[in-house]
């Protein structure tokens, strides 16, 4: 009879300690879903990292946000964007509003 040796299992290596306690569902919807701060801000402010706040997210269920900004165009009336586009042109109230001038135009042909 052959005897086989079993491979020698490896424990698993402890992970790094956790640093700072995740947030509650109660303080993580007031922050992120009510005013809307970013997940970053959220650890800033409660002393943990962004990867511990992101998990305490996803684990209490909370709806995550994308990750793309909104555009700043959206606080401005559209009629008050075509008429300073009349008085100082596209390039002018682009450079003003430090935003391209192509930005510019596509939100004005889309809204």
């Amino acid at each position: 009879m052959i005897k086989v040796e079993e491979p020698k299992r490896r424990r698993a290596k402890p992970g790094r300690p956790p640093s700072g306690k995740a947030p509650s569902k109660k303080v993580l919807l007031r922050l992120y879903a009510e005013e809307g701060k970013s997940i970053r801000e959220i650890g800033e402010t409660l002393n943990c990292t962004k990867d511990m706040v992101a998990r305490a997210i996803k684990a209490h269920g909370i709806e995550a946000r994308a990750n793309a900004k909104r555009s700043q165009l959206r606080d401005f009336p559209r009629e008050t964007l075509l008429s300073q586009v009349s008085e100082k042109g596209v390039r002018g109230l682009a450079r003003e509003l430090g935003i391209h001038e192509n930005t510019l135009r596509n939100y004005l042909t889309k809204a």
